[in-house]
């Protein structure tokens, strides 16, 4: 079987992580969920410059920089994991994929559920887009603690 490959953002500021709600739209993967920013990698592209790409598309801003937090397999997706400071105000980005987007606090992200004003209801989190969020969250408060 080949594998999926998608380069995906963990964006922060001020302690909480910019999240999208997917469309609700049954050919994609977790459709009506919250997650991470990021895509498919094209032909011969990096995962970083597919990230900073993926960025510019859905939401009109990409950092300056990114670093590299992880690989993370499921089953037939292998996704590449930057992060990186969000330095612009959440107002001023531009939602061009997705159904919302919004900062999420740690407790939202631990709940595995936020409610979205664009949706009307609460939604849950993709699975793996939360345990991603929540091993960087711990891998931050490893590095704090010492």
């Amino acid at each position: 079987m080949n594998k999926i490959h998608v380069a995906i953002a963990i964006l922060y500021r001020d302690g909480k992580f910019l999240c999208q709600l997917r469309d609700d739209v049954p050919n994609i993967r977790y459709p009506g969920h919250w997650a991470l920013f990021g895509g498919h990698l094209e032909p011969g592209e990096t995962p970083e410059i597919a990230v900073l790409r993926e960025l510019k598309e859905e939401i009109s801003y990409a950092p300056p920089s990114v670093s590299f937090f992880c690989c993370d397999v499921e089953k037939d997706v292998i996704r590449y994991v930057f992060h990186g400071q969000l330095s612009a105000d959440v107002k001023d980005l531009v939602l061009l994929e997705g159904w919302d987007m919004k900062l999420l606090a740690p407790s939202d992200i631990r709940a595995g559920k936020c409610f979205s004003e664009q949706s009307g209801d609460v939604r849950p989190f993709g699975i793996a887009h939360q345990h991603i969020l929540l091993s960087f969250i711990d891998s931050i408060a490893t590095v704090e603690m010492k």
